[in-house]
C-alpha cells in the first residue's frame, strides 16, 4: 500500500474522485454485462483480450497471463483449461522446448473477442470524454 499523502484532500477532489470511480464502475458494469451476454465471465473476456493484445512479436505464456490478470499461476492454468474447453484458446507447444506452451486464440475466440471489443470501443467513445475530463481535473489539481 502507498504511503499516506501529506496534502489534504479538498471537497472538490473528493467529488471528482467519486465521480471518476462512478464512471469507471459504470464502464466495468457494461463490460461485465457484455461478457455475460457472450457467454463469458469477465475474467474469460480479460484473458482473451490479454492474449490478443500481448505485444506483437511476443508469445504469451500462462505465466504472462497470470501477470497480466494479476492472478496466481495455478488460477491462470485453470482459466486457460476452461477457455480451451470452450474452444476459445489453444495451447501450442514450443518445438525447441516442449515444456514451454504458448497461448493463442482460436478462430472462435477471435470472433467472440472482436464482437466484445467493438462494443467496448463504442462504449468508451461515449464515456471516455467524461473520464478524460475527470482525469485532467485530478492531474491539474483543479478538482
Amino acid at each position: 500500500m502507498a504511503k499516506h499523502p501529506t496534502a489534504k484532500v479538498t471537497l472538490a477532489e473528493y467529488e471528482t474522485l467519486a465521480e471518476f470511480r462512478y464512471s469507471l464502475r459504470k464502464f466495468l458494469h457494461f463490460s461485465e454485462e457484455a461478457a455475460a451476454a457472450a457467454g463469458l465471465t469477465p475474467q474469460n473476456h480479460q484473458a482473451l483480450l490479454a492474449i490478443k493484445g500481448f505485444p506483437s512479436g511476443l508469445r504469451m505464456t500462462i505465466g504472462d497471463l497470470a501477470e497480466r490478470l494479476q492472478i496466481r499461476h495455478n488460477s491462470a492454468v485453470g482459466l486457460v483449461d476452461r477457455l480451451v474447453q470452450k474452444r476459445l484458446v489453444k495451447r501450442m507447444q514450443d518445438k525447441a522446448d516442449r515444456r514451454q506452451a504458448w497461448l493463442a486464440l482460436t478462430k472462435q475466440g477471435e470472433a467472440v473477442l472482436e464482437t466484445l471489443s467493438a462494443a467496448h470501443k463504442e462504449q468508451l467513445q461515449q464515456s471516455g470524454p467524461q473520464i478524460e475530463t475527470l482525469l485532467k481535473r485530478l492531474r491539474s489539481g483543479s478538482a
